[in-house]
């Protein structure tokens, strides 16, 4: 808010000048954007709710410099008339207090004086009319938001009460809005006048012909106004307020700082001050303990006793010392002091933050051992990007069309206030974010694209993951490229790049989102950490991309955990190799063939290599041959030539029995 350096300091008697005043400000926490000598005005952002005005700013100064507060006169104005409007309080927990007066013979055409639209001009709000100025002013002054009704187009009394359904309320501004069923109204016997606490409504609103007014100054809890305004689409000085929290106290200073100032200005007859209010829902400043202890654990240096009192009560609140500290009670206007460390906080602000030393932690600091198992993060990414990928960082939130269309089997997590429609969810995988980026790349021109991320999906419990894009060339355009080298990557690039991270293995296997026939579920030590695969040619046409993108998907830490390797010793006895041609049907793997041999063999192989694989004639169609290298030696002996048949005829049999293999001579 910008406020007059003049209009402060009305409030504190201090030969302050501008520069040593905005000083002051930011010890006490304020933002200082801009402070202007010629024209005497200061910007700041008020640092809580009940610093929201120049009272709230000046209460602050006070308290840092001992001056007292003084500020204008705001004596009782004499009732002139015995006129009162009748009001009811139909929801009084979410308004306890409701302070109304009547004002006759007003003339709303009389001039604003010059004094009042400079402090209002200053403060960035526009001069309107007598009535609606002092309204204006004294939320600025005092924080207190108020409203003025045309006595003459109120229909009966007041009722403050809850929304009917679709309860329709013409505003100020011309709309008219359908208010919820949690919002609160200022209503009279034809209906709705107002939203309590954002705007009141068009009907009873004040013009130049009014003459005989009703002044409204009531407290509204916080939780009665939170959220309501920003349901209807408004943002208003009085909600922002209210929702922050506004002092229950104030309310008749307002009301006779008001009536003052529209007596001087506009004249009239003011009756009555009207006090509606449910004295057991308002709120009770509880009283708060502070031990001398904790106040010296947590600021790390003994503060002056008489300072501490002289600090806590220079904030309005009621101090008594006991043998352990202090309890006070905070003034009606600090809603935020509720704990101990609240009031540590305030002797902190007060006293200087500079004025307490710097000192080490008394007890050193022990950080927990890393698993040895856990893998290190800069030697996975830099491994990938040795290989050609580029981090990307994607938001977590993400398109929740595309993700149903990829993953219609998981339901993401639906923000409740989304910052955009195509960001309203939270990803359950990381293939949104990179599918994202791979088509932003190939709307820029780029015909070659290998990104990985490193960050968490929500499924829901948070998961960290590894995931990565490749799409376009399988090598960079250069001279000495053969046609081969600039086709498409495709499963097999990507393979080789997981295989340089750790030891997996690959199983076909099917997920909606990837190409059938072109996909496996990644497994390490019989584990499934992850995905990899073709995106599926449905969603290529889908989305638009030119070529198939590759997609990986790892859970990082049971994917990459390191495996300490263990000493073995080494044989020095023979080697003896004996080679199997076998046909198999199509559909059985490698890793399963693999796992079938080394169970079998009454003399386990050192090692089973792939070394060949047929298709054609000679086979029969959905089968295939493939060649076996077996590996076989003893840590302790030379295997003799009968062992190793024996073993070799066990493996023949059990590959025929269980996987209706044939030998081929």
């Amino acid at each position: 808010m910008k406020i007059s350096i003049e209009w402060l300091r009305e409030w504190i008697d201090s030969p302050w000048d501008a520069r040593e005043l905005g000083s002051r400000l930011t010890m006490c926490g304020f933002e200082l954007e801009a402070m202007d000598e010629a024209s005497l005005e200061l910007n700041v952002t008020p640092n809580r709710g009940d610093a929201m005005s120049v009272l709230g700013i000046a209460r602050e100064v006070a308290a840092l410099s001992g001056k007292p507060l003084t500020g204008p006169s705001m004596d009782a104005v004499s009732a002139q008339s015995k006129d009162v409007l009748p009001v009811w309080l139909d929801a009084p927990s979410a308004c306890p207090k409701f302070v109304g007066r009547m004002v006759r013979g007003v003339n709303n055409r009389a001039a604003t004086p010059a004094w009042m639209r400079d402090r209002l001009k200053s403060a960035g709000v526009r001069s309107i009319s007598p009535l609606v100025d002092v309204t204006n002013y004294v939320l600025l002054e005092l924080g207190q938001p108020m409203h003025v009704y045309d006595l003459s187009k109120l229909q009966g009394g007041i009722t403050v009460r809850t929304a009917r359904a679709q309860e329709p309320v013409k505003l100020l501004d011309g709309r008219t809005v359908e208010s919820a069923p949690d919002m609160l109204l200022i209503t009279d016997e034809a209906g709705a006048v107002g939203v309590a606490g954002i705007m009141g409504g068009e009907r009873t609103a004040v013009a130049e012909s009014t003459t005989d007014i009703f002044l409204e100054v009531a407290y509204f809890s916080p939780e009665a106004i939170l959220g309501r305004a920003r349901k209807l689409g408004l943002q208003t000085d009085a909600s922002q307020r209210f929702e922050r929290g506004v002092d229950p106290a104030l309310q008749e200073r307002a009301m006779e700082r008001a009536t003052a100032l529209i007596l001087e200005i506009a004249g009239g007859k003011a009756g009555p001050v009207q006090v509606t209010q449910s004295e057991e829902r308002l709120p009770k400043r509880p009283q708060v303990s502070l031990r001398r202890t904790q106040l010296k654990r947590l600021l790390g240096v003994a503060i002056d006793p008489a300072r501490v009192t002289k600090t806590l009560t220079s904030l309005g609140m009621r101090v008594t010392e006991n043998s352990t500290g202090w309890d006070a009670t905070p003034p009606s206007h600090r809603f935020d002091i509720s704990i101990e460390a609240d009031l540590v906080e305030e002797v902190a602000r007060i006293v200087g933050y500079e004025a307490i030393p710097e000192a080490h932690a008394l007890i050193p600091q022990r950080f927990r051992e890393l698993s040895s198992s856990k893998p290190n993060e800069r030697s996975v990414l830099e491994a990938l990007a040795a290989r050609g990928y580029q981090e990307a960082i994607t938001l977590a939130f993400v398109d929740p069309a595309l993700q149903a269309r990829l993953f219609p089997q998981h339901n993401g997590l639906a923000l409740a206030n989304p910052i955009a429609s195509d960001l309203a969810v939270m990803r359950v995988s990381l293939w949104p974010g990179l599918l994202r980026a791979a088509l932003e790349n190939q709307r820029r021109q780029q015909d070659r694209l290998r990104l990985f991320e490193h960050g968490r999906r929500f499924v829901p419990e948070e998961i960290d993951t590894l995931a990565g894009v490749v799409w376009g060339a399988r090598w960079p355009e250069q001279w000495g490229a053969s046609k081969e080298m600039r086709t498409p990557a495709d499963f097999f690039d990507v393979q080789a790049d997981l295989e340089a991270l750790a030891d997996f293995t690959f199983e076909p296997a099917g997920l909606s989102c990837l190409h059938p026939g072109r996909a496996a579920r990644v497994k390490r030590a019989g584990d499934e950490v992850g995905w990899l695969g073709e995106l599926h040619p449905g969603l290529v046409d889908e989305l638009g991309f030119t070529y198939a993108p590759v997609l990986f998907e790892l859970d990082y830490e049971r994917a990459l955990r390191i495996v300490r390797p263990a000493y073995e010793a080494f044989s020095r006895f023979p080697q003896v190799r004996r080679d199997l041609a076998l046909v198999i049907d199509e559909a059985v793997s490698f890793s399963a063939l693999r796992e079938r041999v080394l169970l079998a063999s009454p003399i386990r192989p050192q090692d089973c290599l792939l070394f060949d694989v047929y298709r054609g004639p000679g086979v029969e169609t959905g089968r295939k041959s493939v060649a076996l290298g077996l590996i076989f030696q003893d840590i302790s002996r030379t295997l003799m030539d009968e062992e190793i048949d024996g073993a070799v005829a066990a493996i023949v049999a059990e590959l025929r029995a269980g996987l209706n293999a044939k030998i081929r001579e």
